[in-house]
């Protein structure tokens, strides 16, 4: 594997692949890499792409300077996990590099509706600094596919939608969450939970367990998620929200919709954690 840290030297590597008849697959990640990032290579490999991945901390998407301040920098052991994962190439730019001009004035790409709500009201600003960055990094990459983890759905929503709106000649693919053993969403913010919350931490997956089962019964989405709220936080969480939306379009669902996402964001201890459990409930239309 390379790596390189400007945007000339990934142009570069890049542009040869091409003409060789290489297809570019490309996985942008902040590193501090576990198995799920893995499991993107592991996708893009399997598609017979060349493929490529980047490690930038991105400054645009933290409403939290201590939260940016404290966000693990583990390039060595990225590398090395990049390197035996079969990677072609690692971009590791820093920030003057992606933001030569500064980041104040920096021109923002906005997406509307997806970023709404969910992690969009909990963080304010944080999906324009995601649409922004990975708008800049096509554009330095120029890949065939992107690979993104299910696990930020609504961050797949985003991305999905500014790539058809802005006419971008690139396929987004969703790769499923990886899981622990207990079934814990992989996480780099795992990696600030101590023994004790990491044995709590499957609550949250187990919530939403239990909100797909009691809608599979029929009951309200009102009161499932009033009833999952209570036993969230009763399981040591503090509740960020608990939503059920509609797959295809990530609005608020309704009675008549079958094809949901149950999305749930919740603080434990130092980590704000987030999972979701795509279900399609198998009883009949009223």
């Amino acid at each position: 594997m390379i790596t390189v840290h400007t945007i000339r030297e990934l142009r570069e590597h890049v542009r040869n692949a091409r003409t060789s008849g290489r297809r570019i697959g490309f996985v942008p990640t902040m590193g501090n890499l576990h198995d799920g990032h893995i499991s993107l290579i592991d996708r893009a490999r399997g598609d017979q792409c060349f493929t490529v991945a980047s490690i930038f901390v991105n400054p645009l998407q933290f409403n939290d300077k201590n939260d940016l301040a404290r966000y693990p920098r583990t390039l060595p052991d990225d590398q090395a996990r990049l390197s035996a994962a079969g990677c072609d190439v690692l971009f590791a730019p820093d920030v003057d590099e992606m933001y030569p001009n500064g980041q104040q004035g920096q021109s923002i790409v906005q997406v509307p509706v997806v970023s709404d709500g969910l992690c969009g009201a909990s963080r304010p600003g944080h999906f324009d600094g995601v649409s922004t960055v990975v708008t800049k990094l096509f554009n330095m990459v120029q890949p065939d596919n992107a690979y993104f983890g299910e696990k930020d759905f609504q961050q797949v929503a985003v991305i999905r939608k500014m790539v058809a709106d802005l006419n971008m000649p690139i396929e987004i693919v969703p790769v499923p969450t990886a899981r622990a053993a207990d079934g814990l969403a992989l996480s780099s913010r795992n990696g600030y939970l101590s023994e004790q919350e990491r044995a709590l931490a499957i609550g949250l997956y187990q919530t939403l367990q239990e909100i797909a089962a009691a809608l599979q019964t029929g009951e309200t989405i009102a009161s499932v998620l009033n009833s999952a709220t209570e036993r969230l936080n009763g399981r040591g969480f503090v509740t960020d929200y608990l939503e059920v939306r509609r797959q295809a379009d990530l609005q608020p669902a309704t009675a008549a919709d079958r094809e949901l996402v149950i999305l749930g964001a919740a603080v434990l201890g130092p980590a704000r954690l987030i999972d979701n459990l795509q279900v399609t409930l198998n009883r009949a239309s009223d």
